[in-house]
């Protein structure tokens, strides 16, 4: 594969992997309001990609939607129950985020995309969604790190207790032992 460079570049990576735009297609009939993919669905392929890796198994699908007049995680549930009917096999992840600012301490967020930003690292800041036929691309802190394959905290995370998270995340997931290119900058 060419160099991962530009933001086309990234969403060329999501696009010529066909379980990735199934799931992408799956999603979308789901109905969910302002929803994304975010995380390692992007995260991994990428740097995967970058590494001259195949893509590794899901750990899990991190679909991150926003509507504030259903917050009952009954929703999410439902939401979960229709996307493993769509798409079996599938390490379903649905979390509206209009609700998860109480699990994780924070103001209320306004949309999907404010939850993103707030993500442990910049290069997990980043996600996809499918309108129509189209990928769509946001990185809520710049594409640098991910295509850099830089670990840095988001500003949510930038504190020590923060630091130490991210550390955490880096040891227990394994990514030094996966992508051997990976810069850490905590």
């Amino acid at each position: 594969m060419s160099p991962v460079l530009s933001a086309r570049d990234v969403v060329r990576v999501i696009e010529s992997d066909r379980a990735a735009m199934d799931v992408l297609r799956a999603t979308a009939t789901l109905g969910l309001p302002d929803w994304w993919i975010g995380a390692g669905f992007v995260r991994n392929r990428v740097w995967d990609a970058i590494s001259d890796l195949p893509v590794a198994p899901e750990r899990d699908v991190d679909v991150a939607y926003f509507d504030p007049d259903r917050p009952d995680p009954g929703e999410e549930a439902r939401a979960e129950a229709r996307a493993v009917a769509a798409l079996p096999g599938v390490p379903w992840e649905i979390r509206n985020q209009a609700r998860m600012h109480l699990r994780n301490g924070d103001e209320p967020y306004t949309s999907a995309l404010d939850a993103i930003s707030r993500w442990p690292e910049t290069a997990t800041c980043v996600a996809v969604t499918l309108r129509g036929d189209a990928v769509h691309l946001m990185a809520c802190h710049g594409l640098a790190d991910l295509v850099g394959m830089v670990v840095r905290p988001s500003p949510a995370f930038a504190d020590a207790a923060g630091r130490a998270t991210v550390r955490r995340r880096v040891e227990v997931k394994g990514w030094r032992d996966r992508w051997a290119g990976l810069r850490l900058e905590i």
